[in-house]
C-alpha cells in the first residue's frame, strides 16, 4: 500500500551557465517574446555546468518521499549510463522503484538546460523512453493500492495511456492529481476533458489554461485595468470551462506572479514566495505536488497548501537542480510561522 504512486518522464538534466548569453526581447502589437541568444559561430567559455536527474515523474516522487509520503514511482528508462545515474540517485531516497520500466532497447531521456543569468532557462529535450510507455508495461496494481495517482505531463505515444489510468484509478477509488502537459492539451478540450472528469486535482500554467480552453488574457487599456483585479475576469472563464465536476480543485500558476485556484465557491491567490533564483528548472512540479501533498496535510485547506507549495518551490529555484532544494513538511512549517504575514488571498464567486 502506497501513499501516493507517481507517473512521468525520467531524464539525465545538463545545466550550463554561460555569461555570453543574451536575452532579446521582440515586442509584437499583441505579444512580447523573449529568446536567449548566443553569438553565431563563435566557440564560447561556460561558466558554470552541473548534471542532475530530472523529469516529472523523478522530480515528484523525490518531492512526495521528502514531504513524508509512502511513494512508488512509475517511469521508462534504457538500460545505459544515464538510466544508472537515475538509479543512483534513488538510493539516497525512500522512493519504491519495483514498477519503473526498463528496456535496452531505448534510450533514457536526456536534456541539456541552458540557464540565463536572471534564472530562466531554455531546455533542449530528448524524450528518448519517457515518450515510449504502453500500456501493457503499466502496474496497474500499484495504482489500485494506492490513496493518490499523480501523473506528470506525459510526452508522444505514452500520453495514449493516460484515458487508461485515470478511469482505473476512478474505479478503484485512487485520487487522482493532474498536472496537464501540452501533448495532451493539443488533443483538444474534448479528449482533456475526458481527462479531467477523473481528476480531483488539476494544475497546469497559465499558457497551458489558454491553450486548453481557447482563451486569451486581455491586455489592459485605457478604460480598464485588469491588472488591478486580484483574479482577472478572463482567467476565471477559463477556470469555469476547466472546472468539469463538482468535487474538483483547479490550479493555474503564473510563473513569477504566483498561483490561482479555484473550488466553485472562491477564487484564491498566492504571490511566489521570494527568494534567490539560481534556476526555475523544478519549480512547477515542485509546487504542484506540494499543493497536492498539503490539500492531504491540511484537510482541503487550499490557501495553506498554496503557501507551501509556493514555499517549496522557492527552495527548488534557489539551487541548481530539481530536487536539490526540495524542504520537508516541518522546513515548509518552519518558514510558514516566520513569514506570517505571507497570505493566500481569497475572493469568493
Amino acid at each position: 500500500m502506497f501513499d501516493i504512486v507517481t507517473i512521468g518522464s525520467a531524464t539525465m538534466d545538463v545545466f550550463v551557465e554561460c555569461d555570453d548569453a543574451n536575452i532579446v526581447s521582440v515586442r509584437k502589437k499583441d505579444r512580447n517574446t523573449e529568446f536567449m541568444s548566443y553569438p553565431y559561430g563563435a566557440k564560447l567559455e561556460i561558466t558554470d555546468f552541473d548534471s542532475q536527474v530530472g523529469g516529472g515523474g523523478v522530480n515528484t516522487a523525490a518531492n512526495f518521499s521528502n514531504l513524508g509520503f509512502k511513494t512508488s514511482a512509475i517511469f521508462k528508462v534504457g538500460d545505459d549510463l544515464y538510466s544508472k545515474g537515475i538509479f543512483k540517485f534513488f538510493e539516497s531516497t525512500n522512493v519504491n522503484l519495483s514498477s519503473v520500466i526498463q528496456n535496452a532497447n531505448v534510450s533514457t531521456g536526456f536534456s541539456i538546460i541552458l540557464t540565463s543569468f536572471e534564472g530562466d532557462r531554455t531546455v533542449l529535450a530528448h524524450r528518448g523512453a519517457n515518450s515510449l510507455i504502453s500500456e501493457s508495461e503499466i502496474d496497474f496494481e500499484a495504482i489500485r493500492r494506492a490513496n493518490l495517482l499523480y501523473i506528470a505531463p506525459l510526452n508522444g505515444e505514452s500520453n495514449k495511456v493516460l484515458d487508461h489510468i485515470v478511469k482505473f484509478a476512478k474505479e478503484n477509488d485512487t485520487y487522482v492529481c493532474f498536472n496537464a502537459g501540452t501533448t495532451g492539451i493539443k488533443r483538444g478540450f474534448e479528449y482533456l476533458k475526458g481527462i479531467l472528469e477523473y481528476a480531483q486535482i488539476v494544475v497546469m500554467n497559465k499558457e497551458e489554461a489558454s491553450m486548453a480552453t481557447g482563451i486569451q488574457l486581455r491586455s489592459d487599456t485605457k478604460d480598464v485595468k485588469y491588472s488591478d483585479k486580484l483574479v482577472h475576469p478572463d482567467l476565471k472563464e477559463m477556470f469555469k470551462t476547466l472546472k468539469v465536476s463538482d468535487y474538483q480543485v483547479i490550479v493555474i500558476t503564473d510563473g513569477r506572479r504566483g498561483a490561482y485556484a479555484y473550488d466553485g465557491k472562491s477564487y484564491y491567490f498566492c504571490s511566489s514566495f521570494d527568494g534567490p533564483v539560481a534556476s526555475t528548472l523544478g519549480a512547477g512540479d515542485a509546487f504542484a505536488s506540494t499543493f497536492c501533498g498539503a490539500l492531504v496535510r491540511y484537510n482541503g485547506d487550499i490557501c495553506k497548501s498554496l503557501i507551501a507549495g509556493s514555499i517549496n518551490s522557492a527552495g527548488v529555484v534557489s539551487k541548481f537542480g530539481a530536487t536539490n532544494g526540495l524542504l520537508t513538511f516541518s522546513e515548509i512549517e518552519e518558514t510558514m510561522s516566520k513569514n506570517a504575514d505571507y497570505a493566500c488571498q481569497i475572493e469568493p464567486v
